[in-house]
């Protein structure tokens, strides 16, 4: 599957922007079955520097300073990526030795991954969100078994609703509210994951999406998405969508990962000036033909 992504966030400032410094995570990973074959990244006003980094886990991060006074931002990120599905994962391991293996695997990925099974400063670990995990997680049941049902369980219990919740929302009051949006499906399903120690990480991406039957498909319609992808020692990750329940695979594109949003945030930074602003965001994927 081949994809043209554009991500344009616009910022509109009530007053002018005499200096603003930035962060952009706008790049998409390069990674087996997932290859990036164009990107770039265009900024108006013009930034007077640029610097291209790699961060702590690997993401494509741009930091630039823009220093023309303005009232709008514009950071649009053009890519080209090609998608191939991967193979079914296959493990029986029991999810108790998993999280007895963990601790004890001195491999790069699995020091990588132990990383990964604690708390983060947006994820926090609780008794009940291990009580939640545990009725997906019975006696000695494979943990691919008990992850796939886990995503099923969110999925059915809670509902998508995007009025509820904003980027500063506690997994606490996501599970009291059982409401919010991918952001807090994500992180909920990461804390249960991690309260029950096992490993998993926050991943940000894009999600095709399709018009209802007999609509056109709009520009800028598509959809910034979140996942989670879980350890299995021996095995590698697993990616879980529990927003729609499914195994992410052609259809979803992967930008980024970290221990929560805030690693990954598409775009942060400071300004001087500019007071009240508004905030638009617009994501077109498009599939072409390769």
């Amino acid at each position: 599957m081949n994809y043209k992504i554009i991500h344009r966030t616009t910022s509109l400032y009530r007053h002018n922007v005499s200096v603003g410094k930035h962060v952009a995570c706008l790049r998409p990973r390069s990674l087996p079955g997932q290859q990036v074959t164009r990107c770039e990244l265009h900024i108006k006003p013009g930034p007077a520097s640029v610097t291209e980094r790699v961060d702590y886990f690997g993401n494509q991060l741009d930091f630039f300073i823009v220093h023309e006074p303005h009232r709008q931002l514009v950071v649009e990120a053009r890519s080209e990526v090609k998608i191939d599905a991967a193979p079914a994962l296959q493990s029986s391991l029991p999810w108790e030795d998993a999280v007895r293996l963990l601790p004890r695997d001195q491999s790069t990925a699995g020091l990588q991954a132990y990383e990964f099974s604690f708390e983060s400063p947006r994820i926090k670990l609780r008794s009940e969100f291990a009580s939640y995990a545990l009725e997906s997680f019975t006696l000695r049941r494979p943990l691919v078994e008990g992850l796939l049902d886990l995503t099923a369980r969110i999925h059915r219990d809670f509902r998508f609703d995007s009025k509820v919740t904003n980027v500063r929302t506690t997994t606490d009051e996501v599970f009291k509210k059982r409401r919010g949006v991918c952001q807090d499906f994500a992180h909920f399903q990461i804390a249960c994951l991690r309260s029950l120690r096992l490993s998993a990480r926050y991943v940000s991406g894009y999600l095709r999406t399709y018009p209802p039957p007999g609509q056109p498909r709009l520009v800028g319609a598509d959809a910034s998405h979140a996942w989670v992808s879980a350890f299995i020692p021996g095995a590698g990750w697993l990616d879980l969508d529990p927003t729609n329940d499914v195994v992410p695979s052609t259809g979803h594109v992967t930008l980024a990962w970290g221990r929560d949003y805030g690693d990954v945030s598409p775009l942060y930074g400071l300004i001087q000036g500019g007071g009240e602003h508004i905030l638009n965001v617009a994501v077109d994927l498009e599939e072409v033909d390769s």
